[in-house]
C-alpha cells in the first residue's frame, strides 16, 4: 500500500468528529435537560460558576451567542431566579451578570451531574487515551484556526 492510500483524509476525520460530537452532545444534553435547562442557559450558568460575574457581550462572544440570544437568555435565567443584572461599575452603558444564591446551587449540583455523565461517557478511553486525543484535538483546532485566519486557508 502506498502512503497516500493509508492517510485518511482530511474529510474522513472531519466526518468522524462530527459524528462523535453528535453522539457525545447528545449524551450531554441529557445531563442538563433533566435540571430544565436548555444548552444555552447552562453554558451561560457554567460560566458564572467557573468565571464569576460577567458582562452580557462577554458571555455572548465566549459561548458564541448573538446579542439577541444571551439577552433571552439571561431573561430568562433572571426569571427563573437564577441570575440578576447589575450595572457595571466602569462602564454604566454595561450590563453584569451574576448568579443569585439559587443559581449558584443549581449550577453546582447540574454541573457536578453533567460532569458525571460525561464521565461516563469518555469512559471507552483509557486516561492516557483522554490526554492524547485532547492533545491532539487541541493542535488540531490551533492550526485550523491559523488557516482560517489567512486568505489561502479556504
Amino acid at each position: 500500500m502506498t502512503a497516500a492510500r493509508d492517510a485518511i483524509a482530511g474529510s474522513h476525520l472531519w466526518l468522524v468528529l462530527m459524528k462523535a460530537h453528535r453522539s457525545l452532545m447528545r449524551h450531554a444534553e441529557r445531563s442538563h435537560k433533566a435540571h430544565e435547562l436548555g444548552l444555552s442557559d447552562f453554558v451561560v450558568l457554567e460560566m458564572l460558576l467557573h468565571k464569576g460575574p460577567q458582562k452580557v457581550n462577554d458571555i455572548g462572544r465566549r459561548v458564541a451567542l448573538t446579542s439577541g440570544a444571551i439577552t433571552t437568555a439571561v431573561d430568562r435565567l433572571e426569571e427563573r431566579r437564577l441570575v440578576v443584572r447589575t450595572s457595571d461599575r466602569s462602564d454604566r452603558r454595561a450590563r453584569v451578570v451574576k448568579l443569585t444564591a439559587r443559581g449558584e446551587d443549581l449550577i453546582r449540583r447540574v454541573f457536578h451531574h453533567h460532569a458525571e455523565v460525561l464521565d461516563r461517557a469518555a469512559g471507552g478511553l483509557t486516561t492516557r487515551e483522554r490526554a492524547t486525543l485532547v492533545e491532539l484535538l487541541k493542535k488540531l483546532g490551533l492550526f485550523a484556526e491559523r488557516l482560517a485566519d489567512t486568505d489561502d486557508g479556504v
